[in-house]
């Protein structure tokens, strides 16, 4: 909310010094970010935002996941996300299901450095995401996992198709996909050819044809039968875009809304676009909680996650 004009000074108050002392757990720290400044209270305003949607019963929590969040290795608080039911409807990128599949086949991303020879990466057949290495060898036992696979449907949503890729692929307990097929959360993926997962799908199943607008209407039947909306964006991009759109048509907009990323609202891009902004798109509602955490979303995410986990314990 903007703050009104009038008597600004009588709605302030002091900043909070704050210190962490050694019998603090995370839901102390979080309180106490809260009366401080700078993305440190914009965090803790998150946080208490993502409670506040998990106990509106009314509220359906829809998670836009972009990024190389596997990759970095934070597989697993996603995958509790989905398991402490603080997710209802996931929205992600193929990219991100196609590092997920490779965790749960059982290979690995590979801690590595960023200064280094990335020509003799290649010669080695590694590719570098920043500072983490993936093997050529987990993409050929992606696809030979891929070319095998039985599907009944080639006309079926792409959730659908993800719903199904989940059932069958094998017991993990850190698959994003298993827990969403477990707990019969959707996973939509609006740019699922954008990704190395697809590729080999088209390569190996050439009559497959995934239909895209059945998930679009599926998701705008989803939106518009939310009685309160909330939304987590982590990164900005297609996954953003496609929940906040399916809003845009709905007698609700978004009641709760958080975003972690590192973008800039300047250059006009949606990563980077303000809540306020999507407030005159009737995306986001004009009596929405928002926040808006400019933070590397390795650091912010867990952090939020081991907030909302206490929180529940605590409760």
């Amino acid at each position: 909310m903007i703050m009104p004009n009038e008597n600004i000074k009588k709605k302030l108050k002091n900043v909070n010094q704050f210190k962490i002392d050694e019998n603090d757990d995370i839901v102390d720290l979080i309180q106490s970010l809260k009366d401080t400044g700078f993305n440190a209270k914009r965090l803790a305003l998150a946080c208490e935002i993502y409670k506040e949607m998990i106990e509106d019963k009314k509220c359906i929590k829809f998670f836009g996941l972009a990024g190389a969040l596997v990759p970095a290795g934070m597989q697993r608080v996603i995958h509790d996300f989905v398991e402490e039911g603080f997710i209802d409807i996931l929205v992600t990128t193929g990219a991100s299901l196609t590092h997920d599949i490779a965790e749960t086949l059982g290979y690995h991303h590979l801690q590595g450095e960023v200064k280094i020879d990335d020509y003799e990466l290649h010669k080695q057949d590694l590719n570098r995401i920043y500072d983490v290495y993936l093997p050529n060898k987990v993409y050929e036992g992606i696809e030979d996992y891929v070319s095998n696979l039985d599907i009944p449907d080639e006309n079926m949503p792409v959730s659908s198709f993800l719903k199904l890729l989940g059932d069958q692929l094998p017991d993990n307990e850190n698959s994003i996909l298993k827990i969403c097929a477990k707990k019969n959360v959707p996973i939509f993926c609006p740019a699922f050819t954008d990704s190395g997962l697809a590729l080999q799908l088209g390569f190996h199943h050439q009559n497959l044809n995934l239909n895209h607008f059945k998930d679009m209407l599926k998701m705008v039947d989803l939106a518009w039968d939310a009685k309160q909306a909330g939304v987590c964006i982590i990164g900005g991009g297609v996954p953003k875009n496609f929940i906040l759109q399916s809003l845009q048509f709905c007698p609700n907009s978004a009641k709760y809304a958080i975003q972690i990323t590192m973008d800039r609202p300047e250059q006009g891009g949606l990563s980077g676009a303000t809540f306020q902004e999507a407030i005159s798109w009737g995306k986001v509602s004009q009596e929405a909680k928002f926040s808006t955490v400019i933070s590397d979303a390795t650091i912010a995410l867990p952090l939020i996650l081991w907030f909302l986990k206490k929180s529940k314990k605590n409760s």
